[in-house]
């Protein structure tokens, strides 16, 4: 078999990878997932490594994974992604420099986090681009846990970038799109253009797709029913790093969470935080307006969502599967796997360089 590389993802829900090809012209040689125990993960952190370990090694077996160096995706509500200013100075120099730059913007000690700096554009001496930063201590146990799995993690990479790179390859020349990912329980929207993510928000919010239902329907408990009402004030993360209050939901409609499907008053909740959203972006100075915006994630295949996106926005909305982005080897079922896998395949190409 030609070299591969694997993208892989550890969500609440579940594990999930791809293995493409590596060279000019990444191709999908396996794929697949399985669901992880009720507690084990939550945003991007390891609450029970043996679980999450056997699910990988599970993972492997059952998809015929035959690679072992893999890219991780990571996204969570606790990883910090904003715009940031710096002076222009080689990377290592800026890789020196920046923990002592940005301590007054971590939720941590720098020396307890892992920074990044995505450069975007230039202008004299001065840099602008995204700044990330993640707890280490979870950075670490999330290559510990897939370690146990007999696994090599080579990369660890924020998934709205990877998400980034996939959309680059169905977009046209200068052209400003928006990603929205609709997970199960973190939502990415990233504006990309000519290959750079220009702008990165990390959602958390509650989707009933087909892994939350079967999970509940195998008599789990949402964590949102059983959420304090102060913790139900919603909010769309801004620039500053401050929260924004959009609106607050009754107690009995926070305490819906229907068996199959999702309530309208719940859709359109999801759609106002994705709308505000694209209204912050459109609202920067300077910024290329959104062209299109292309709708991925399991959460783009939950009845109502789509159509309710595209009454709300002003521009035309598509939902956009991996089989629209990637060549495949294997067949890819039109359904959660196709829409979850876009992600999950485009870690992959972050590892082919």
């Amino acid at each position: 078999m030609a070299n591969t590389i694997v993208g892989l993802e550890i969500t609440e829900e579940g594990v999930r990878a791809a293995e493409l090809t590596t060279g000019k012209n990444p191709t999908i040689v396996a794929y697949g997932s399985v669901p992880l125990p009720a507690g084990a993960a939550k945003d991007s952190e390891i609450f029970d490594q043996d679980a999450v370990a056997l699910a990988i090694r599970q993972l492997w077996s059952r998809a015929g994974i035959k690679g072992k160096k893999v890219v991780l995706g990571i996204g969570s509500r606790r990883i910090l992604v904003r715009d940031y200013t710096t002076q222009a100075m080689r990377p290592d120099l800026l890789a020196q420099s920046l923990p002592y730059q940005v301590q007054d913007l971590l939720p941590v000690p720098a020396d307890q986090a892992v920074l990044d700096f995505y450069p975007i554009s230039q202008e004299g001496d001065q840099v602008t681009g995204l700044l990330v930063a993640a707890v280490a201590e979870t950075v670490e146990e999330l290559v510990s846990t897939i370690g146990r799995a007999k696994v090599d993690v080579q990369v660890v990479d924020l998934a709205p970038f990877a998400l980034a790179r996939a959309v680059n390859r169905v977009a046209a020349p200068g052209e400003a799109v928006a990603a929205l990912y609709l997970g199960d329980h973190t939502s990415y929207v990233v504006v990309v253009q000519d290959g750079a993510p220009r702008f990165v928000r990390i959602i958390p919010v509650d989707i009933t797709t087909a892994a939350v239902r079967a999970r509940e329907g195998a008599g789990s408990a949402s964590e949102l029913d059983a959420a304090p009402m102060e913790e139900l004030l919603e909010t769309v993360p801004a620039s500053t790093g401050d929260d924004v209050p959009l609106r607050r939901r009754s107690a009995q409609r926070s305490a819906v969470r229907p068996s199959s499907g999702m309530t309208p008053a719940a859709i359109d909740d999801l759609v106002l935080r994705l709308g505000s959203t694209l209204r912050f972006y459109a609202d920067r100075s300077g910024d290329t307006p959104v062209t299109r915006v292309l709708v991925s994630g399991a959460g783009a295949g939950v009845e109502g969502i789509p159509a309710s996106l595209a009454a709300s926005l002003p521009i035309a909305v598509e939902v956009l599967g991996a089989s629209s982005v990637f060549a495949s080897k294997v067949p890819l079922q039109p359904g959660d796997d196709d829409l979850n896998l876009i992600t999950t395949a485009a870690l992959a190409l972050g590892g082919t360089n």
